[in-house]
């Protein structure tokens, strides 16, 4: 068992992508635009607000509108947290029996503190999280390392004791480049089995990691 564990947070711990549907809909509809396939949003939900935004208005990120209308996003997002979204089924277990054993967990995530810190604050399942590192922390987001490794810092435990759970590439290239285990999490918004090397262990289902976890 590691000593401790870091989650990234949407797409792994946090199903997010129904707020940013509803948020990305609403701004499209204020702008006359049509909605885009609500698949669409969740897959790319990991990539971030800028590519949200160039999808639904067909724009490229280096357009000058981008800017304005991701500002508008994250407004209207900042409206919706955690009103239709919450924590993946079989979250809250999965964090409930690592505190049975101990194991103290934190998030990395590269999602701003403005929007992470009301979601730890109100989503019940984060009751016990144990440190929270945002972009507003760090001077470098994953998959530099930087993130990670003042997580685990900040958890006491060493990078080859933690381990830390994604469901991005640039997840599993921060913890791989942090030192630490990897775990990837098929369940969320942008991860395949084919996209990594096989040696790394993959979740189909919240309800698959405890057990991962403990392995490694």
């Amino acid at each position: 068992m590691p000593k401790g564990v870091l989650f990234d947070l949407d797409g792994t711990l946090l199903d997010s992508a129904p707020d940013f549907i509803v948020s990305l809909d609403n701004l499209l509809r204020k702008h006359n635009q049509p909605k885009i396939d609500p698949e669409i949003i969740r897959n790319h939900v990991s990539d971030g607000s800028w590519k949200l935004v160039s999808l639904g208005f067909d724009i490229n990120i280096s357009d000058e509108r981008c800017a304005v209308l991701r500002q508008e996003l994250l407004e209207e997002y900042e409206s919706n947290l955690l009103k239709f979204g919450g924590a993946f089924d079989g979250i809250k277990e999965m964090l409930v029996s690592l505190e049975k054993d101990d194991i103290p967990y934190g998030i990395v995530t590269n999602k701003p503190l403005r929007f992470a810190a009301p979601i730890l604050k109100n989503e019940i399942a984060f009751k016990n999280c144990k440190t929270l590192v945002c972009p507003d922390h760090i001077t470098n987001i994953k998959p530099d390392p930087e993130g990670i490794l003042k997580g685990c810092k900040n958890l006491g435990v060493q990078p080859s004791d933690c381990l830390y759970v994604g469901d991005h590439l640039k997840d599993l290239e921060a913890g791989i480049n942090a030192g630490t285990k990897v775990i990837a999490c098929y369940f969320g918004y942008s991860l395949k089995a084919t996209d990594h090397d096989k040696h790394i262990h993959g979740a189909n289902h919240p309800n698959e990691l405890y057990q991962l976890i403990s392995k490694l």
